[in-house]
């Protein structure tokens, strides 16, 4: 019998993911589609037939965004590890920073990095530097990937012009300005960062046993510790060894900037609007060299030239090398997208409207509203998955209180990014993401990465509320 309350579906989904994922052990792609499935014949607000197109759909969507990154990225992370050029970055940050500091390294450069390049992307690109990073330091693998994610994770919703914050800007309409956005954004970011990323990292890292380096993007532990292990001589230059990282950054950075400058010649916004026709007609190249397919296709190739030209192994050996790292990333691609169709099944019950229901908007314009937007967002997020949608919902319903707030509005959107980066697990794709590419079980997992992104939301909704009450700037 269908269920029609999506919280009782919920529930449902929780139960099935965690009996099939945790107590049965099955491979995570058929648990996670085996819980789609669940969901599907629950949910009074899918019809039974529909289910399996449903689930399909949620597959699929998910895989448009993640399949051909996930792919170049296995190709990007093989070459880059067997090269060595994952080992001479490393050895140029350590020597910048000393071994026991070279964590700010990794932080630094996923937080500038997520900027103009999307999470998912970033992740793609530095999970080769944490794994040999711990190779060559033997320890600290969990504070290295807390790092990283923290970094990304904080500017992907805090900063513009990362899609969800500029998003949520534009739900909010003219009284949010980018500008006050990306500085404020910022302001926040790197607190949370450090707290989460730092601190949390620290701390987590020393109550989990020494995290081992298992095979990951076509790339075993063996490997990774011997490649710590060469000379600097047999190790390519900097330049080449950046190339991957650097074409990926200028392409969709491209992308981002031209769509943000188009947008601010719309407006009238002077310089810009004087060169608004040369923008809009440079905009589809910039679209099309800035598409994360396109750019991380350029990356794979360049890491992969740089394997051949480094290890001086046949084209036979180097095809069939690269054929084994496609295959693994073709395994996490599949993982990924199943976790997106459960997600979509939970979100298709109806559980983002409800919650959103079940929330009352504070009324007076203060910081009630924050903390309204705050759990509305959280809320959705923990239900559906997707940090974007919860973030984009929630502005759409958030809205209307724009006019009557007591504190600028920009405050209402830092804070909706806030609760929608909260407790990422089973139904968001990111969590399998990082759990795959870092090498983690799904205890660890839970661990570095849910409690990442719960302490990153927390400790964002206590800095603004903070700031907010204290300086309201309306």
């Amino acid at each position: 019998m269908a269920i029609a309350n999506p919280l009782i579906v919920f529930a449902i989904g929780l139960v099935a993911v965690i009996a099939l994922l945790v107590w049965l052990k099955l491979p995570a792609v058929i648990g996670l589609v085996v819980a789609s499935f669940i969901v599907g014949a629950a949910t009074a607000s899918v019809p039974i037939g529909d289910v399996p197109e449903e689930i399909a759909a949620g597959f699929g969507d998910t895989m448009v965004g993640i399949g051909i990154p996930i792919l170049m990225a296995a190709v990007i992370g093989k070459g880059m590890m067997e090269s060595g050029a994952a080992e001479r970055i490393v050895r140029s940050f350590q020597s910048v920073t000393g071994e026991d500091r070279s964590y700010l390294a990794l932080w630094g450069s996923s937080s500038a990095l997520s900027i103009p390049v999307f999470f998912e992307n970033v992740f793609y690109l530095m999970a080769p530097l944490a794994r040999s990073m711990r190779a060559r330091t033997g320890r600290d693998y969990a504070l290295f990937l807390c790092v990283v994610g923290a970094g990304a994770a904080t500017t992907h919703v805090f900063v513009p012009p990362t899609p969800g914050p500029l998003a949520v800007a534009g739900e909010l309409g003219d009284a949010v300005d980018l500008g006050a956005m990306m500085l404020g954004g910022v302001l926040v970011a790197v607190p949370t960062a450090a707290v989460s990323g730092i601190l949390y990292g620290k701390w987590i890292n020393s109550q989990l046993d020494d995290i081992p380096l298992r095979e990951t993007m076509g790339s075993t532990a063996e490997e990774v510790h011997e490649m710590a292990d060469r000379p600097a001589s047999t190790l390519p230059g900097m330049f080449e060894a950046l190339l991957p990282i650097l074409l990926t950054v200028v392409l969709v950075a491209t992308n981002t900037t031209v769509d943000f400058m188009v947008d601010l010649a719309a407006d009238g916004v002077s310089p810009f609007a004087g060169i608004q026709g040369p923008l809009e007609s440079f905009a589809p190249v910039a679209s099309f060299i800035g598409d994360p397919n396109f750019a991380l296709t350029v990356a794979a190739l360049a890491a992969a030239v740089t394997y051949l030209r480094v290890r001086e192994i046949s084209q036979e050996i180097w095809t069939d090398e690269l054929v084994e790292s496609l295959k693994s990333g073709a395994h996490i691609a599949a993982i990924t997208a199943s976790g997106g169709a459960f997600g979509g099944l939970l979100a298709a019950s109806g559980i983002g409207e409800y919650i959103t229901d079940l929330v009352t908007v504070g009324s007076g314009g203060g910081v009630m509203v924050l903390v309204s937007a705050w759990l509305i967002a959280a809320a959705i997020r923990i239900a559906q998955g997707s940090a974007t949608v919860a973030m984009i919902t929630t502005a759409g319903i958030m809205a209307p209180q724009v006019p009557d707030l007591a504190v600028h509005p920009v405050y209402l959107a830092l804070i909706i990014g806030a609760g929608g980066n909260i407790f990422s697990w089973f139904n968001d794709s990111g969590f399998w993401m990082v759990k795959e590419i870092g090498g983690l079980t799904q205890a660890e997992t839970l661990k570095i990465w849910t409690a990442l992104t719960t302490i990153i939301s927390v400790t964002g909704f206590l800095i603004i509320v903070t700031v907010a009450s204290v300086l309201p700037l309306s």
